[in-house]
């Protein structure tokens, strides 16, 4: 007899992503969602919602010190400071050239879509633009006054920062740090077990995060700013399956089918946390156990990628200013247009680990062309949903790129990539054997003391 086959988490998680919507339509269109109604109080509301924040959470949890264990194993691992210095050059390099990219291609289709034209549309919502900080303010806080606080408040870049500088110190005490070494290798080893059990669950929070969103949103302010929807969606699209496809193939000359093959968990978890933050966990797992980049590139590229590099809400400030120029009868021209593409890419760094950081780089391309802030309000609506796309782009970039790089630095395992099974998590299981030693060893010691 055949053994039989289960059931993989990724199937799991479609499947929990596709009953979400399923449920969420339903509860929407009953008008269940409201709150005072039982459904709506209690299940929208209290169950879904008391499950999502639980996962979501939890993968906020596991952020820190995961980032902090892989890099410093990672800053370890390449054992010379020049490689690790060109590693951040080329992920800085790719990370704007992609989102440059994003926003050119957003603006080019929504401008020959003609999107926005003869709207018309009046916004019953008001938009008060946030500050952004300035780029010279970012990038001195790059350096932490106080690495207990930036830990506390997940300051990425400090973090960043921290790390590196912590691991060329290791690096520095020489051969007496040995012990400390395999520490933070086993501790490293430790986060990426701490995610498998907390992506076991994966398929019920991704369920409840899905059908809660859709009960709340439906599909009626989809339906009824539906050209902007549409452009911002096939933009969206094309970037993921044919900008990062092909700089992809262009740069490793591997299949960019198997990266969107392997990329499937990242972007489901993605799309239903809407946060890139909360998804390095995820993603760090994949871009390592999945597609073989080793973790002494993946460590920074990953986290680095989810602090800076926003090629989905470029898309949506492009197609979102093309749009309200539109609705408006605003004629930006082409230097309106170049102004917007330089901005979004400046702004990317500049607001890097700020938040809402999507409406407030668009509150300010929106200021340095001269359109109204309160086209803002227009788009809010359905920001929500689409915000849910855009962050999926977004990690799948960050994948991309991490591939990319490890390759040219030899740092990268070609077979891992080309095996469809590798690093699939099938379930997560305690060895009673291991258990049991382990509970012996720490009796002995406890004697000994």
């Amino acid at each position: 007899m055949k053994k039989e086959q289960k059931m993989t988490l990724t199937t799991k998680v479609l499947l929990g992503m596709f009953l979400g919507i399923v449920v969420g339509l339903a509860i929407n269109g009953s008008g269940l969602n409201c709150d005072d109604t039982l459904i709506g109080a209690y299940v929208v509301h209290g169950l879904f919602h008391i499950i999502g924040v639980m996962f979501i959470t939890a993968l906020k949890m596991l952020v820190v010190p995961l980032v902090i264990f892989s890099l410093l194993s990672g800053v370890l691992g390449i054992g010379d400071v020049s490689t690790l210095g060109r590693v951040g050059m080329k992920s800085f390099g790719l990370y704007l050239l992609t989102t440059a990219i994003a926003i050119a291609v957003a603006i080019s289709l929504a401008s020959s879509l003609g999107v926005g034209e003869g709207a018309n549309l009046t916004s019953s919502t008001t938009f008060n633009a946030a500050e952004a900080p300035a780029l010279s303010q970012v990038l001195i806080n790059i350096i932490p006054g106080n690495i207990v606080d930036a830990m506390a408040t997940g300051q990425m870049l400090q973090i960043i920062f921290f790390s590196i500088l912590a691991g060329i110190s290791i690096l520095m005490v020489g051969s007496k740090a040995k012990p400390l070494v395999e520490s933070i290798e086993l501790m490293n080893e430790v986060m990426m077990n701490m995610v498998n059990i907390v992506m076991s669950v994966a398929p019920y929070a991704v369920f409840a995060l899905i059908a809660k969103a859709i009960s709340d949103l439906g599909l009626d302010l989809l339906l009824e700013l539906g050209s902007y929807v549409a452009v911002l969606i096939a933009a969206l699209l094309i970037h993921l399956f044919v900008t990062l496809s092909v700089l992809f193939k262009l740069f490793t000359n591997l299949s960019p089918v198997m990266l969107m093959k392997k990329l499937r968990n990242v972007q489901i978890f993605a799309f239903s946390t809407s946060s890139s933050n909360a998804t390095i966990p995820v993603t760090l797992k994949t871009v390592t156990d999945r597609l073989g980049v080793k973790n002494s590139v993946a460590s920074f590229t990953v986290p680095f990628g989810a602090t800076i590099n926003m090629d989905g809400t470029a898309i949506m400030q492009g197609v979102a200013t093309v749009f309200i120029a539109n609705a408006y009868g605003v004629d930006l021209g082409l230097s309106g247009y170049l102004t917007v593409i330089l901005m979004s890419v400046l702004a990317s760094i500049g607001t890097a680990g700020v938040p809402g950081v999507g409406l407030i780089m668009l509150s300010m391309v929106f200021t340095q062309v001269g359109l109204p802030l309160e086209g803002i309000g227009l788009i809010l609506g359905v920001d929500r949903l689409l915000d849910m796309v855009r962050t999926a782009v977004n990690v799948s970039g960050d994948a991309t790129v991490s591939v990319i790089i490890a390759k040219s630095e030899k740092q990268f395992d070609v077979a891992c990539f080309n095996d469809p099974a590798a690093g699939r998590i099938e379930e997560v299981h305690i060895n009673e054997r291991v258990e049991h030693d382990i509970a012996d060893f720490v009796e002995q010691t406890h004697k000994k003391h």
